[in-house]
């Protein structure tokens, strides 16, 4: 039986979106005919919407696809928008993965970033940051993003697999051929280990264009039961928070941000 725990949410999480940009995979087709060309942008904001970005290769560490084939770099030339157009992929589940390089935030007062922790439910942040002494304001953060998105070309037989990312989603269902009337399993990981008992905030797009944003928590297996709808866009996002040890001028907090695209036909 398939287990989860979740919350609607509404207002509460304003203060938290104004400073939580997610970043992720956003496919022009989920779905393509055989022989046709995989196309993403790469996209960066709030609430399921955001800019597309560019194919920029020092902004990422790895850019890849894995088809019946195997893995190989998504290839493309400096400035290409869509970021992602690849030809040649065999039918079944296609999986395009991406890295980011780190970059930092400097967070100039602590509301600022205390909103942003409680929105992703980093937990008791503030004890943790003033037992080490850690200034109230002008401190930084750098993050990372950790992405997958899942096409299905032809039939789009086949499964999701681990791919050692970072932090990273593993769906336990083929989102385009088996029946997820009663949820979609996803399994969270953090390096090897699966991250039991934390947030997961699934954006889910219609038909028309609306977004919502529900809550979900992982199981002590680290796996989640999504609610999905025919027709709609998906993405599953989760933060991973780590200390940093401060250098002069550098970080003192780390995050790592899992995310996985899908949509249920």
């Amino acid at each position: 039986m398939k287990l989860a725990v979740c919350l609607n949410i509404g207002a509460i999480l304003l203060a938290g979106k104004l400073f939580a940009h997610e970043f992720w995979i956003d496919p022009l087709e989920y779905m393509v005919p055989s022989g046709g060309e995989i196309r993403a942008d790469l996209r960066v904001g709030t609430e399921f919407r955001g800019a597309p970005m560019v194919y920029l290769p020092r902004d990422f560490t790895r850019f890849e696809i894995a088809d019946a084939n195997g893995l190989r770099p998504v290839e493309g030339r400096f400035g290409d928008r869509p970021a992602a157009h690849v030809a040649g992929v065999a039918d079944g589940l296609v999986v395009m993965i991406h890295e980011s390089t780190p970059k930092l935030v400097t967070w100039s007062e602590w509301e600022t970033f205390a909103a942003f922790a409680a929105h992703k439910d980093f937990g008791a942040v503030e004890a943790r940051h003033n037992a080490r002494g850690l200034p109230r304001a002008g401190f930084s953060e750098a993050y990372t993003r950790h992405v997958k998105a899942l096409f299905a070309v032809g039939e789009g037989a086949g499964q999701d697999q681990r791919f050692g990312l970072s932090t990273e989603f593993v769906a336990l269902e083929n989102p385009y051929l088996d029946d997820v009337s009663d949820g979609f399993l996803l399994q969270l990981f953090d390096q090897d280990t699966p991250r039991a008992a934390v947030q997961v905030e699934l954006f889910a797009r219609s038909p028309e264009g609306e977004v919502t944003i529900t809550l979900h928590r992982t199981n002590d297996q680290g796996e989640v039961n999504l609610p999905v709808m025919s027709g709609y866009a998906y993405f599953a996002d989760a933060v991973v928070l780590d200390e940093i040890t401060p250098q002069e001028d550098g970080p003192v907090w780390g995050t790592r941000w899992a995310g996985l695209s899908f949509m249920i036909p």
